[in-house]
């Protein structure tokens, strides 16, 4: 079975598959090459493309029932703006490191984020996790002030301070829940 899908053609030299959040199907191909090949491409993932669906559908069916209310949400950014501009101070001390500020946003992919020019962004849905994790988090975006990337230097900067950061990464591959 072809699902049927959107193609996306460009200058690249691969095909490549996705899921979107919608549960729709993403093939991105190189600009010339043929439909047909495409099409067999596809035919040839479908257990992958599938199994990935439904997961896909599944999580989105979990998300809509766990999703926040007004009053949840209004709630989550009190807390936030309580509580993360106060760990990252801590922690920014510990590692002595300046961010230029601390945002609280409605971010829904990311729970964190650094600009280039320092400055740290945390979205509501971080308060959902454990303590442990929300340090993590914290720590990891403290450390993009130095290290702008994800190499080895930054994870060792990371460790320095939080010996224990993969378990509490862990933490965040956990779907919250609501309180």
């Amino acid at each position: 079975m072809v699902y049927p899908y959107e193609l996306i053609r460009s200058g690249r030299k691969t095909l490549s598959l996705e899921i979107t959040a919608d549960a729709a199907l993403l093939v991105r191909a190189p600009l010339l090459l043929p439909r047909g090949d495409i099409d067999r491409f596809v035919e040839s993932k479908s257990d992958w493309i599938k199994k990935h669906i439904e997961a896909k559908k599944i999580r989105a069916a979990q998300k809509e029932a766990n999703a926040p209310t007004e009053e949840q949400i209004r709630a989550l950014k009190a807390k936030a703006l309580e509580i993360l501009p106060r760990k990252t101070a801590h922690y920014a001390k510990i590692m002595g490191l300046s961010p230029v500020c601390v945002k609280i946003t409605s971010a829904q992919k990311r729970l964190g984020s650094c600009s280039g020019k320092n400055g740290i962004c945390y979205s509501y849905m971080l308060m959902l996790y454990p303590d442990k994790a929300i340090d993590y988090v914290v720590v990891h975006e403290l450390a993009h002030i130095r290290h702008k990337n994800h190499g080895k230097e930054f994870y060792t900067l990371i460790a320095r301070y939080m010996p224990d950061y993969r378990d509490r990464n862990a933490l965040l591959k956990i779907t919250p829940r609501l309180p």
